[in-house]
């Protein structure tokens, strides 16, 4: 299981059987989540969601008024999720070793086969107008980040927690597209050393 809240392997791309014996709702989610992440928001259309799913048109539509909801309720999986990883490394940790672990989280996450990056800017990037519900969600979820960077960087004593929760948020977004991106090996190392150097206020 990654930090995303999805294995990232072949069978889950295609599905599971054990999705055939879910609620309709949840099997529309999990395939909007497999298809969405692996092939964009917008190359999907409802009828192959439909499809994917095993459900009929009309329990599509009774669950969800149009595709950008289920785009929302997609997005709302990743963002429980994330929250289900890094809360409690929040909680159960000294400040510093908490921020080390969070992102040595994600350093691995963005080694796991599959991996396209943030599924939150991945839908920003689809999305252009800053008022739409998923571009919400997406900001919602960001500021999250950034108030569990703050609350773990007050705890540390950093003299400007507030600024460098910003840095660290930066940091997190380069972390996604360079695990997408780059050379893994390399990226994970110089994440941990740029963490380590902006928890130090150095």
């Amino acid at each position: 299981m990654s930090i995303s809240g999805q294995k990232t392997t072949d069978t889950t791309r295609r599905g599971t059987k054990e999705d055939g014996d879910l609620p309709p709702r949840e099997r529309l989610v999990r395939a909007a989540s497999r298809l969405f992440y692996y092939e964009g928001v917008r190359a999907i259309g409802v009828e192959r969601l439909i499809a994917e799913a095993g459900v009929t048109k009309a329990t599509f539509y009774r669950h969800f008024a149009a595709k950008d909801d289920l785009v929302v309720a997609y997005l709302l999986t990743k963002d429980a999720y994330y929250k289900e990883v890094a809360e409690p490394l929040a909680a159960g940790h000294p400040p510093a070793e908490a921020l080390d672990l969070i992102f040595e989280a994600i350093a691995e996450h963005a080694r796991e086969r599959g991996f396209r990056g943030s599924p939150f800017l991945n839908a920003a990037a689809e999305y252009p107008d800053a008022d739409h519900p998923v571009r919400a969600l997406v900001t919602s979820h960001r500021n999250w980040i950034r108030t569990l960077f703050q609350g773990l960087l007050t705890r540390l004593g950093h003299a400007d927690p507030d600024s460098a929760a910003g840095a660290l948020l930066m940091l997190y977004d380069g972390a996604m597209a360079a695990g997408y991106l780059d050379d893994t090996t390399a990226a994970h190392k110089t994440l941990l050393d740029a963490v380590r150097l902006i928890r130090s206020g150095d």
